[in-house]
């Protein structure tokens, strides 16, 4: 009989104080609780991921320092074998580390194991730090049971697909009693549900049990849901972690039975079902702001109010991850704000219980054009010149806040009009960080309403939720004066954007969406007019601020495209 310790921590990248007294505390819980091993997540002591931290000599004399207080923390909380992901020097040619999973008790490393499959695609780009690990499997005999240990991507080719070797293999032919993952798995919609069928698949195959315990937390554009599980061979994942929590508990291994029960014996708790899309979402854009902020130092945010829904969601969001009094609204109404939106934002505000403050802006631009066509420049600016300086001059008024008040601007635009350049550079892009960057405009609207639905009262109000799309920005300006419907546009964008990464049944209503476009030729004229606004909006994307990921391909370090190209 095994006992070990899930530790399913939220470290901080480059922290590695911070990190060890996260380990360390979960140590001495695992003492306390009788544990064999207790085992953290991939890179646990840096965090995931720490990119170009490793190429400084300040951080790499600091992880010397900090492998040292490791190791005699180890001997502090003595009798217990702790499972570690760190980076360790590359003795050898190549790059100068390696992602390394140690196993280390009473300050002596009883094993240490390399990451062999290095991913370089989407978000990742492990091979640009690390030197693969030599193609063998690493067991250890702890409290009688044969353990085996592999990193996050080593077991996800046991299908041989995606590189030439295969870990998981190599590991099952070592005929150890339980694998070990230690993981620092990002979440997107339906993440949780393929680390599911892609181990318990392998698992199944090679008659082996499985703990995976993966990281939690927001870092940077990336956010990890937790969710570790346990496997049987043939149940499947018989216990789940929490998910969008930290977490740390002590799962029992019956060893010649190859099962799973509580720490003291009793049966595993059942396992729960997964969110929905739109309450997954939420759950994930509220951990990635509430960590961004805390992790920059930032106890308060601001949000331009246009009285519109992009804004409206944003706020909302905005205050379930930090609360009310965290939260500021400014709203900034020109010669061409409704004054429907004006009483919208009021009423939006009075509802989240936040101050809205007001600032004109009619006056500022007037006067911008004023000077500069008195200027030698000799012009006064119209159409899309004076739509995107009223874009610019709130922008400005929103930094400004920032800098004299201190809180986090955050942007507000949508994956649809990011998508497609219908945003101002310098503008409505301004800010630290964009909360619904990677949804549809379809899917703010569907969120908006599940906020309303689950509050069992009107969060947003009906009025937002209700209006046609419009910036505002030109007398009786409409979404639709510049961009066909939201309901066609995010169809194409999909596909355009994420293709084969879709979940089945929505890319089959991509697909049956683009057909229907294609079959004419004025859709398929639309479809070759959205292709080339993506393509010539690159450079707006690539000067916008991060936004939390939430699908399977987003902007950012997901999706790397030139700028100066041609494109198709």
């Amino acid at each position: 009989m095994l006992k070990i310790t899930i530790a399913q921590i939220n470290p901080t990248i480059g922290d590695l104080e911070g990190n060890l007294t996260l380990h360390l505390d979960a140590a001495r819980r695992a003492r306390h609780d009788g544990a064999d091993l207790v085992v953290f997540p991939e890179l646990s002591l840096t965090g995931y991921y720490p990119a170009d931290l490793l190429d400084e000599e300040d951080f790499r004399q600091r992880l010397d320092i900090a492998m040292d207080h490791l190791l005699a923390a180890t001997r502090e909380v003595g009798g217990l074998h702790w499972v570690v992901g760190v980076p360790t020097r590359n003795p050898g040619t190549g790059k100068a580390y390696r992602n390394s999973l140690l196993v280390i008790r009473d300050g002596e490393v009883l094993l240490d194991y390399h990451k062999q499959l290095l991913p370089t695609y989407n978000v990742f780009d492990e091979r640009r730090h690390f030197e693969p690990g030599p193609d063998v499997a690493r067991v250890l005999r702890i409290a009688g049971a044969q353990v085996g240990f592999m990193i996050c991507e080593d077991g996800w080719n046991d299908d041989g697909k995606d590189y030439a070797i295969n870990p998981f293999q190599r590991l099952a032919d070592a005929a150890p009693d339980l694998v070990v993952s230690i993981n620092a798995s990002p979440s997107h919609v339906g993440k949780r549900e393929l680390r599911h069928a892609v181990f318990r698949a392998a698992c199944w195959r090679h008659r082996l049990p499985l703990v995976f315990v993966n990281q939690i937390g927001g870092h940077d554009q990336l956010v990890y849901d937790g969710a570790s599980f346990a496997i049987e061979p043939e149940p499947g994942v018989v216990f789940e972690a929490a998910r969008f929590a930290e977490d740390l508990l002590t799962l029992r291994f019956e060893t010649d039975r190859g099962t799973f029960a509580m720490r003291d014996g009793g049966p595993l708790p059942p396992t729960h079902a997964g969110l929905d899309t739109l309450a997954f979402y939420r759950r994930q854009i509220v951990l990635g702001l509430r960590d961004y902020a805390r992790r920059c130092g930032f106890d308060r945010v601001v949000v331009g109010c246009s009285g519109g829904i992009d804004s409206a969601l944003t706020l909302a969001l905005a205050v379930e991850a930090l609360g009310a009094d965290r939260v500021m609204a400014i709203t900034m109404p020109s010669r061409f704000s409704s004054t429907g939106s004006v009483e919208d934002s009021k009423a939006l505000c009075a509802n989240l219980g936040i101050p809205l403050e007001v600032c004109p802006i009619e006056d500022i631009v007037r006067q911008v054009a004023d000077t500069m066509a008195a200027s030698t420049l000799a012009l006064r600016p119209t159409g899309l010149a004076l739509e995107n300086l009223q874009a610019r001059v709130r922008g400005t008024l929103l930094m400004t806040v920032s800098n004299a008040r201190g809180p986090l601007l955050l942007t507000t635009g949508n994956k649809s009009e990011i998508a497609v350049g219908y945003c101002t550079l310098y503008g409505d892009t301004n800010g630290g960080l964009g909360l619904i960057g990677d949804l549809y405009k379809t899917e703010v609207f569907a969120l908006s309403r599940h906020l309303n639905e689950t509050a069992g009262r009107e969060i947003i109000p009906a009025a937002i939720l209700d209006k046609p799309p419009s910036a505002e920005l030109a007398p009786d300006q409409r979404d639709t004066d510049s961009l066909p419907p939201y309901e066609v546009l995010d169809e194409v964008l999909k596909l355009l954007i994420e293709g084969e990464r879709l979940a089945p049944e929505e890319r089959d209503t991509a697909q049956a969406a683009v057909a229907a476009l294609r079959a004419s030729d004025e859709g398929q004229a639309l479809i070759t007019r959205i292709k080339g606004m993506i393509a010539r909006n690159e450079y707006k994307r690539r000067q916008a601020p991060p936004i939390v990921r939430l699908r399977a391909r987003a902007f950012g370090s997901g999706r790397q495209l030139p700028i100066a190209a041609k494109h198709g």
